[in-house]
């Protein structure tokens, strides 16, 4: 991988699974601004991180570049902590206020969230000042309808959330769930993001980046291959959200599989939109699938995270 140079005052906390990256920018020698905050379990952990990014500084604003667990959970923490102001995309300002869950993917994953105050709004097309320069708040919807991205033009540098990684992008949760077009938001989205002149990406969740251009035709391939075959995109989000579930729980017994992909939303509608398998099935798969990737392994009668 190619040698990355971040603009000036721009520190990126890159964080493992469950949690997203927290981006720090510092604005001037006092103040400063965090980008996400990573899930509800290791809200303690991203307190002491940015505390220690902060050293003195104090953290005014915290932004979220969209509304799941992984990027808000330490949304509350850190606003109890530093006593900072929260601004969410404008696209999700509703569901905060009301909390609601399943518009949140909270229950709609079984995934946890901390209810936390959102101060005010970013809207697509709002210029922000962030580590002495200006960033556009452009749409990013696809993995999340609401998204968000942040590009700096002086510094030709995108931070993309989960719209863009360096080999691929987020589960695609509309098209899953059968509530819009994420798969054609997502193209409209990584078409945008070719068009403009970047140097370098801060993911959402990887290190950054500078292989731009590998990074999107591969994006466009994965893209090219859900649209061409819908089951494989929604073994790739339950086999992507159980391995979240199974890092935040730890274990799970084997015969507790099945119930969890028949109870939760999220796998049940995967399952009879896409795979119309028996949930017992399924686990089956399910469980090979996880096996075989060295997520998890088998103790006894249970599945423990690796």
């Amino acid at each position: 991988m190619s040698k990355v140079s971040l603009p000036p005052g721009v520190q990126v906390l890159e964080r493992g699974w469950l949690s997203a990256n927290n981006v720090v920018l510092f604005d001037g020698e006092r103040d400063a601004t965090l980008i996400d905050s990573g899930y509800v379990s290791h809200a303690p952990q991203t307190v002491a991180l940015v505390r220690e990014a902060l050293d003195g500084r104090q953290l005014r604003r915290l932004i979220n570049t969209h509304s799941h667990s992984d990027h808000i959970g330490g949304n509350a923490a850190l606003q109890r902590e530093f006593d900072c102001t929260i601004s969410v995309p404008a696209g999700i300002a509703e569901a905060v206020a009301t909390w609601d869950e399943a518009a949140l993917l909270l229950s709609t994953a079984e995934q946890l969230g901390e209810r936390f105050r959102a101060d005010d709004v970013v809207c697509a097309g709002d210029t922000l000042e962030m580590a002495n320069l200006e960033w556009q708040a452009l749409p990013a919807p696809g993995h999340d309808m609401d998204a968000l991205v942040f590009y700096s033009a002086d510094r030709r540098t995108l931070i993309s959330g989960d719209a863009l990684w360096r080999d691929g992008f987020g589960i695609l949760f509309a098209d899953v769930l059968g509530s819009g077009d994420g798969i054609g938001a997502a193209r409209r989205t990584l078409e945008a993001i070719a068009r403009l002149p970047i140097d370098v990406v801060i993911p959402g969740h990887g290190a950054p980046f500078v292989e731009v251009d590998d990074a999107l035709a591969r994006a466009f391939a994965r893209l090219r291959a859900f649209e061409e075959d819908g089951a494989r995109m929604a073994r790739n989000a339950i086999r992507a959200c159980m391995t979240f579930s199974l890092l935040d729980t730890r274990s799970i017994a084997l015969d507790a599989v099945a119930e969890q992909l028949a109870r939760v939303p999220l796998y049940r509608e995967a399952n009879e939109r896409f795979l119309g398998m028996t949930f017992d099935a399924l686990a089956d798969w399910l469980v090979a699938e996880l096996l075989r990737a060295g997520v998890v392994r088998r103790d006894g009668d249970r599945l423990v995270a690796a």
